[in-house]
């Protein structure tokens, strides 16, 4: 399996930003980097990977089916997980036909990974718009963020760890928010603030994911990406290793073969461009067609509830969520 398809890396962006949008402090900023940096080799509809070799790893069906709320479960018996799993069959089953078509289970996918980006979006923009106005100015936003740097020297500003600095942050940031704007007024509605939170969801931003995904990669600042960046950003040999895992082989083919389009051994933006968001490749649709294949007994290419329920295991496990939460939530689906 290829470890950093399916816009991989938008979501390791989005986490290192969201994760020191609540820092105080230089410390608890470059921590939260530190912490983050082993989360690109995970797949985005999932912190577990789908397939290691041969295995199939059931955890990641399990966040993919239920998104956020699959951090929230609780040990349940079987009997009680098919009880509440048929709960959800019947939200997703949206024209009551008795069956789980694949349209309807992409959908479901979608909008239970969606879900992240409409809440943190929700708890952020209320953290920083305590009064609900309008728009939020850049002002108000980087004082919260940023004001801890006002007491800092210019050598403390521009120091670095792990190849980030808070001047960087702070660059990267406005420069972020000033593209969200659209009519450059210094304030950002809540839509624009969706795009600066979040532009792996932005079309518009998409340019300078690519700017930021080559200047975090590019190690030696040559303004592209070679083969040792590309791994080594997801990969550190441990020194008890004997050979290089799996996955890093199949990388290094898939760098050769699918990412160096123009075999000049590097990674031009727009190259870079084409491994973030690949054009070809649908998470949920992929998602929704792997789950189909392996519950659909009679291979109609649609679900019963009881073919789900059946293999119950294969979408939350032993475990479910508070489903009367989910149910009540999900009503806009």
């Amino acid at each position: 399996m290829s470890i950093m398809d399916k816009k991989t890396f938008y979501y390791i962006l989005l986490f290192l930003w969201s994760s020191f949008l609540w820092a105080n402090s230089a410390t608890t900023i470059l921590k939260n980097n530190e912490e983050n940096e082993n989360k690109i080799k995970h797949p985005n509809l999932s912190n577990h990977q789908h397939y290691d070799g041969d295995q199939h790893h059931t955890e990641y069906d399990h966040d993919a089916f239920l998104g956020e709320e699959a951090k929230t479960f609780d040990q349940l018996s079987p009997e009680e997980s098919r009880r509440r799993l048929g709960l959800i069959v019947d939200k997703i089953d949206s024209d009551s036909d008795g069956y789980v078509s694949h349209p309807e289970l992409k959908e479901w996918i979608h909008f239970t990974q969606q879900k992240y980006v409409r809440d943190n979006v929700d708890r952020t923009w209320k953290s920083f718009n305590p009064y609900n106005k309008e728009k939020i100015s850049w002002e108000e936003y980087s004082d919260q963020v940023y004001g801890f740097m006002k007491d800092m020297s210019s050598s403390e500003l521009s120091r670095e760890e792990n190849g980030m600095s808070h001047k960087n942050m702070f660059d990267r940031d406005l420069r972020r928010w000033s593209l969200a704007d659209l009519n450059s007024d210094d304030q950002l509605t809540k839509d624009e603030f969706t795009a600066f939170l979040h532009p792996e969801e932005t079309p518009r931003m998409m340019n300078l994911l690519v700017v930021e995904t080559v200047e975090d990669v590019d190690k030696d600042k040559d303004g592209k990406v070679s083969l040792e960046e590309y791994i080594g950003d997801a990969y550190q040999k441990e020194n008890d290793e004997d050979e290089i895992p799996d996955w890093v082989k199949n990388e290094i083919a898939h760098f050769s073969k699918d990412r160096d389009k123009d075999g000049d051994g590097f990674l031009s933006e727009e190259e870079v461009k084409n491994w973030i968001s690949p054009t070809d490749y649908d998470q949920s649709d992929a998602e929704a067609r792997h789950l189909i294949y392996e519950a659909d007994r009679n291979n109609d290419n649609k679900l019963t509830k009881t073919e789900i329920v059946d293999k119950y295991d294969l979408f939350v496990g032993s475990q479910a969520t508070d489903f009367g939460e989910v149910l009540m939530r999900h009503d806009e689906f």
